[in-house]
């Protein structure tokens, strides 16, 4: 035990070997880029080119990691249970537990992976969240975060990899973006039936498909094959949000990943689907509290 009482983060391993820990199969298909080191903290941008559209190989986390997709779908298989992953939400992916990996949407996805002292960890996660002894286990696979949380994903990214925040700016980051997207004010637990549950996964992967494209109520119903009422009760009762709010989120957290990319940013609205500049610079700063520009200026000019 290190003199604080904590465990190492590290141990005896190599960086190398704590990779291939966290993800052994398909290696080729990723992109791992190490940001945030520190013996509480390690902060990982983790890039999918998503060529498996069906389930891949079984793979099993090495440690508790709490992952952030911030681009792109994916779903999680765990024996019988699927997960989408989307921009709209933190997973637990538990040390020790396999787990495969589809991609049903091309275009692979992006994930920003959090590992943290487990604890640290038990003291930040409400009690209510967690399975009782050991190992450390959510008792839920994912929980739905808010974009105040969104924007502290794109905040530590941008900043870690720019090279703007020293470590103890990118540990506290990281920090807080734990607390927000675990504080029980700002979560939703999935919740409803296990078909409801399904419905929606589906009709969230329709979605993502596409993000730039102005689905109707009626399309995205016929594309899962249920009514349009049905389907309205069933996202909101499983995600706590109407489906054309969710659909927002998922825009504007792509909107947070591209920012450093677009010098014109009425362009990275068109291509987002919003109508003119304005509604993009103004839908942005109500979910964000600030405009665009005023998010590029503070993660990436700083």
């Amino acid at each position: 035990m290190a003199a604080s009482g904590r465990a190492p983060l590290f141990r005896s391993q190599s960086e190398e070997e704590l990779i291939l820990a966290a993800y052994p199969a398909a290696m080729s298909d990723f992109t791992i880029h190490t940001l945030l080191t520190t013996p509480l903290i390690e902060v990982r941008d983790v890039i999918c080119a998503g060529t498996c559209r069906h389930k891949g190989a079984v793979e099993r986390a090495g440690r508790m990691q709490l992952v952030f997709p911030y681009r792109g779908t994916y779903v999680r298989h765990v024996g019988d249970d699927e997960d989408v992953a989307d921009a709209s939400q933190v997973l637990f992916f538990h040390a020790g537990e396999d787990y495969q990996v589809s991609h049903p949407n091309p275009g692979g996805d992006a994930s920003l992976s959090l590992t943290v002292d487990e604890t640290l960890l038990r003291e930040i996660a409400p009690p209510a969240l967690l399975h009782e002894g050991e190992p450390l286990r959510f008792r839920q696979p994912r929980l739905r975060i808010d974009p105040r949380a969104q924007v502290l994903v794109a905040l530590l990214r941008h900043a870690l990899h720019e090279g703007i925040a020293e470590p103890l700016e990118g540990e506290s980051l990281a920090l807080t973006l734990v607390h927000r997207a675990l504080a029980p004010r700002t979560t939703h637990a999935a919740g409803s039936s296990h078909g409801r549950q399904r419905l929606v996964d589906r009709a969230k992967l329709v979605l993502a498909r596409d993000l730039a494209r102005r689905w109707t109520l009626a399309e995205v119903a016929a594309e899962v094959g249920v009514s349009a009422v049905y389907l309205t009760q069933s996202f909101r009762q499983v995600e706590g949000v109407p489906l054309y709010r969710y659909q927002l989120r998922l825009r504007l957290a792509r909107a947070l990943d591209l920012l450093g990319e677009y010098d014109d940013l009425t362009a990275l609205g068109l291509h987002l689907g919003f109508s003119s500049h304005s509604h993009f610079s103004a839908t942005f700063q109500q979910a964000y509290g600030r405009t665009p520009s005023e998010f590029r200026q503070a993660a990436l000019h700083r």
